[in-house]
């Protein structure tokens, strides 16, 4: 039995943490504030904030004139790999939560004869 009114849209939101065996974790909402969409916008905040972190500690050791150890680099290059991924994690959660554009109508038949 649902709870939502008959007819109140659904969403799937994209969380920014791993469900069981380390597949992608998914809420079904409304589009409301709940508790744990809350937690996920706090959490996709600080996965980005903390690429913004690495980004900055990542650019000096990258330079040429960086003398680094293949561990180092392994290091800061798993760092960047990490929130990269995190990263693009939020940008896919978000960029699901975008509607789609309505198609404008094609009166003067315009847009099909465009490049």
């Amino acid at each position: 039995m649902s709870t939502q009114p008959e007819g109140t849209p659904t969403y799937l939101r994209l969380l920014p943490w791993s469900g069981l065996e380390g597949k992608p974790a998914h809420l079904v909402t409304d589009g409301t504030a709940t508790p744990l969409s809350l937690l996920a916008d706090r959490i996709e905040e600080q996965q980005i904030q903390t690429a913004i972190v690495i980004l900055c500690l990542a650019k000096p050791m990258i330079e040429g004139t960086a003398r680094l150890t293949t561990g180092e680099l392994r290091w800061i290059c798993r760092r960047l790999v990490e929130s990269l991924t995190d990263v693009l994690n939020v940008c896919e959660s978000r960029g699901l939560r975008i509607p789609l554009y309505d198609e404008p109508d094609d009166i003067d038949g315009k847009l099909s004869q465009q490049p």
